[in-house]
């Protein structure tokens, strides 16, 4: 890229706003998972105690039961670590149980080991298989969910062993925990009779794109449900990480049954929650097995019996087919990144769903917890290379690669802190201690750029300003780079924003909202922001990949459309291209897509360069009546919110018969609608854009929430946040 392009590329018009929109509760769930306390010995950045779980098996493939703490040597990136702690876990011993056993306590009321701080009295624990069944009711569909819960409801009856403790846990409009560690078969059972095919929410739009090869259900155009999707996978993910986060304490393998119809990715944008959810694991010393319910598939060329047909000419040439299998790999590339990434394994692609019970029984039958204290006392995070030797031979030994070291805050000085973004930029295994969601938009300058604007949003809860004294540490540090599809950089941003304390107490029930923008040329970039918050150092980051379009190949050449809830005043700048920035008030971006009743959908999108049409207009004037030719456009929009194929509301007509952004040969739309006129609920916005005079047109569709109303104390208090 030229110099040009780089000075071109410079980060724009930064701001700062406390909005009175509360995030959704993929944040929230996430941030009590991330507050729990921990304790006990587990793999993890504030314990120097690491635990391995090593399997050892002979030439015949046979479990070796009978090594002692002296046979075995453990390194540590190529360094001879001193073993602190030896156990031997042999799950087969236990060979008595009941029907209808006792929880882990012996008594009728299980304790709370998922998600407590209690003290935990882990020789109950001892040579037993920890077993968690996870169901992801979210995105299933009634069938997936009766296979599921049968599949379940066998092992129970059939196949548990009387040394399994069993928990279950399930997702849905919000995560359960059903029931804790218990070997009782009848508890489990009700609990599993508990669930119907109305668990299902489907919250998982599924693909998006244009109408080609999309089923034909009677409305002529498919919403964009992106950003909702990435919500939604990010929501799956965050629900391991808690899982294992809360069973850290916990020294013994835990064995996670994962039952999911799949979890799709849109790109990389869930890249950093994926992870995050895998580490953590690691660290948990919890292994993921993935179990897809939806079993063997076929993929008929016009759908399958119970879907729409195609539309287009896709069921004809196979290429209905191929987007099919596609979307079929896709969502199973995630199930085996995340039980590869953590010692378990992926079951795919079968009817038969016992499989994934018998190999958690086979993988944790016997195996020894080997610790030590590592000797590197490097705080910097990086990856350490754990290698077991066992002093016997023709043996073969199953165990993790290794894990990642701890950081420490505290010791940075100021050099430290700076070099700290800079690596969690660069880095692979980025934190997610802080929630961050980010949203970008385009819009055309001229034929070789358009300004990129980016919206991010931290949750105020996670920002623990409390008093006076700490107002000189009441910041919050940005970084961002954009990367072009050669991963170059070509542009980046860096900012410290101070919070003032009085406002901080506001942010706690709100959202912080960062706005920038760069300016780039079309084509393919990627684009990654880190914020760390400065009072207690921790870190998130997310990163998406952006796809810039030639709209000079487009039939209507139109931006995309930002959907806000507020406007502020915004200064004038010199060579400031913002074009959300008009008259003064700067349209800020609403991330979400969740607005209330007593608010405004504002909506700003721009069509460029739309075809003229010619018209004769009469003149009359002292030298009489004369005819001219004029040319003027003719570009009609409104909106239109629809709750499945029913129409709820539409918006008048706007028609443009001028450029009114000559700058860019724009015609700009600025939409406003009361949403009073909705009822709470989830809508599909579509925006019909017609060019009159060049006969081309687009239907884009957007997701929108429309919640309840706030009670009058909160609403009060939203509206009090200084702007």
């Amino acid at each position: 890229m030229s110099k040009s392009l780089n000075r071109w590329s410079t980060s724009l018009t930064k701001f700062l706003f406390l909005l009175a929109l509360l995030l959704p509760a993929v944040f929230a769930q996430s941030a009590a998972g991330q507050s729990q306390d921990r304790d006990g010995y587990v793999i993890k950045v504030n314990s120097d105690l690491v635990l391995t779980n090593v399997v050892v098996r002979d030439k015949k493939g046979n479990l070796v039961r009978d090594l002692k703490e002296t046979d075995f040597t453990i390194y540590e990136d190529g360094k001879p670590q001193h073993v602190a702690s030896f156990d031997f876990e042999n799950v087969d011993a236990l060979v008595t149980a009941g029907v209808a056993g006792p929880t882990v306590s012996g008594t009728t009321a299980p304790p709370r080991i998922i998600g407590s701080n209690e003290p935990l009295r882990k020789q109950e624990l001892k040579n037993h298989r920890l077993i968690v069944l996870f169901f992801d009711f979210g995105s299933m569909e009634p069938d997936d969910i009766d296979r599921a819960v049968s599949a379940a409801q066998n092992y129970i009856d059939r196949q548990m062993a009387p040394a399994d403790l069993v928990a279950v846990i399930s997702l849905a409009s919000s995560m359960r925990v059903d029931q804790d560690f218990t070997s009782d078969k009848a508890r489990l059972a009700a609990v599993l009779r508990g669930y119907t095919s109305g668990e299902g929410q489907g919250f998982q739009n599924g693909d998006t794109g244009g109408s080609e090869g999309t089923p034909d259900t009677g409305g002529s155009f498919t919403a964009d449900d992106s950003e909702y999707n990435q919500f939604n996978t990010d929501r799956k993910l965050q629900a391991i990480e808690s899982i294992a986060k809360s069973l850290s304490k916990i020294d013994e393998k835990k064995s996670l049954i994962y039952f999911s119809n799949g979890v799709s990715r849109s790109g990389i944008e869930n890249q950093v929650e994926l992870r995050a959810a895998t580490n953590a694991a690691v660290q948990s010393n919890m292994a993921i097995y993935a179990l897809d319910v939806r079993g063997l598939q076929a993929f008929p060329p016009g759908g399958e019996a119970q879907s729409a047909s195609l539309r287009g000419r896709s069921s004809y040439n196979g290429a209905g087919v191929l987007a099919q299998f596609d979307s079929n790999a896709d969502s199973q590339e995630t199930l085996t990144t995340l039980a590869g990434d953590t010692g378990g394994k992926a079951f795919l692609d079968s009817n038969d769903l016992s499989g994934v019970f018998t190999a958690v029984q086979k993988d944790t039958s016997s195996y020894y917890v080997v610790g030590y204290r590592s000797s590197n006392p490097q705080m910097n995070g990086k990856f350490r290379r754990i290698k077991v030797v066992v002093d016997r031979p023709d043996v073969k030994l199953e165990y993790r690669s290794g894990y990642y070291g701890p950081k420490d805050y505290a010791h940075f000085d100021k050099e430290d802190r700076e070099q700290q973004m800079q690596d969690e930029l660069l880095s692979e295994l980025p934190d997610a201690d802080v929630a961050v969601y980010l949203a970008a938009a385009y819009f055309r300058l001229d034929d070789a750029h358009y300004y990129i604007p980016i919206s991010l949003i931290i949750p105020g809860s996670q920002i623990p300003f409390v008093s006076d004294k700490d107002k000189d540490r009441a910041t919050i540090d940005i970084i961002g780079v954009v990367q072009d599809e050669f991963k170059h950089p070509i542009g980046n941003a860096r900012e410290t924003v101070k919070l003032a304390v009085d406002e901080s107490r506001q942010v706690r029930r709100k959202n912080v909202q960062y706005n920038t923008g760069f300016v780039l040329p079309p084509g393919k970039f990627h684009i990654k922001f880190v914020v760390r918050e400065n009072q207690t150092g921790r870190l998130g980051s997310f990163e998406t990949d952006v796809r810039v379009p030639d709209l000079r190949k487009a039939p209507l050449r139109m931006s995309s459309i930002v959907l806000a809830s507020q406007r502020q005043p915004a200064t004038a700048r010199k060579n400031n291209p913002n074009p959300l920035i008009r008259d003064g008030q700067e349209l800020v971006p609403n991330i979400t897509h969740v607005f209330s009743p007593e608010q405004h959908l504002y909506m700003q999108y721009e069509v460029y360069e739309p075809s003229k049409e010619k018209h004769e207009l009469t003149l009359t004037g002292a030298q009489g009546a004369q005819k001219i030719q004029k040319n003027s456009v003719r570009v009609l929009t409104n909106v239109e919110f629809l709750q499945g194929n029913a129409k709820v509301y539409e918006s008048p007509m706007v028609e443009a018969r001028e450029i009114n952004a000559p700058e860019r040969k724009a015609a700009v739309f600025q939409l406003d609608v009361p949403l009073a006129k909705l009822r709470p609920g989830l809508y599909t916005c579509q925006v019909n854009v017609i060019d009159d005079a060049a006969g081309a047109f687009a239907f884009p569709r957007l997701a929108i929430l429309v919640r309840a109303a706030k009670p009058a104390a909160q609403q009060s208090a939203a509206n009090s946040v200084p702007r």
